[in-house]
């Protein structure tokens, strides 16, 4: 397939799956599979991380004046009833350095899963029906702001956030979404924080990424082969192509996602992570992919 429809289809699916709870890890990971893309190839790593990056623009550019609104109350907050260690800015780094030590520690388990599409067929299968269980369950909420939040409500979201970098597949939006509601978040609640933890989760995991595409990797092995070679104009077209969809796509669906869940619930997505779970495990043993 020609490279450029390769960056677009790879940067829809991107920003399709990267802020639903549906692990746009697995999805990449299987439409790699499926177009047969050399994933040791460095320039395809390094698209991965541009496709990344341009999503996690989206959230910014739709959030951008609750940002400006929640950095200029810091730290009181909107009602002025917050502390330095309760304001939804606080809130959002204590679940993040959670998430992050942890999954810096576990790094090369992460790389080892990152590898395995059974990995990320059974995490879309149990994720899907723990998803199911828990919307399906959680009916009364006791936390309708961000501004309600506590700081062990933050640890608890960021702890179970951690499943999502060790078991690709899990997808870091099901884990926020599922553990905000069974911390007693209502669904809108669990989204947004979901949408701001996933800020400074993806910019710190990308940038991560991309320090070490610049450096040309390591000697550790969870880090080999990332080294870039030499980007051509063709290939630079592609990234720009691909960033641009992801950014676009991506921004479509953090506004539509808003919409349907204050209407709806997550049963649905929950639907088809158990049916992708199911059709990826068929076609791994049937050894499709």
């Amino acid at each position: 397939m020609n490279d450029f429809l390769v960056s677009v289809l790879l940067g829809i699916v991107e920003g399709l799956t990267e802020f639903l709870p549906v692990s746009s890890t697995a999805h990449l990971r299987i439409c790699e599979a499926l177009l047969h893309l050399d994933l040791q190839d460095s320039f395809w790593k390094s698209y991965s991380i541009v496709i990344q990056l341009g999503a996690i623009l989206a959230l910014p550019v739709y959030f951008r004046s609750r940002i400006v609104d929640l950095i200029t109350t810091f730290p009181r907050g909107m009602r002025g009833d917050r502390t330095l260690l309760t304001h939804p800015l606080s809130l959002t780094l204590i679940a993040f350095v959670v998430t992050a030590i942890p999954s810096y520690l576990l790094k090369k388990q992460i790389g080892q899963n990152l590898e395995s599409l059974t990995v990320m067929a059974w995490a879309l299968l149990i994720g899907g029906i723990v998803m199911w269980v828990v919307d399906a369950t959680s009916k009364r909420p006791t936390v309708e702001r961000l501004d309600d939040m506590n700081p062990p409500r933050a640890i608890w979201i960021g702890a179970v956030q951690i499943l999502s970098a060790v078991f690709p597949g899990t997808s870091r939006s099901m884990c926020t979404i599922a553990a905000g509601q069974l911390a007693g978040l209502s669904r809108a609640t669990a989204l947004e924080f979901s949408f701001f933890l996933s800020m400074p989760t993806m910019i710190v995991a990308t940038g991560y990424d991309l320090l070490k595409t610049i450096r040309g990797g390591s000697h550790d092995s969870a880090d080999a082969g990332i080294a870039p070679a030499a980007i051509t104009p063709h290939q630079w077209l592609v990234l720009a192509i691909g960033g641009f969809v992801s950014f676009i796509v991506a921004l479509v669906v953090v506004a539509w996602f808003m919409r349907w869940v204050r209407a709806r619930g997550f049963v649905p997505f929950a639907i088809y992570r158990i049916a992708a779970g199911l059709v990826l495990l068929i076609l791994i043993a049937r050894g499709v992919i």
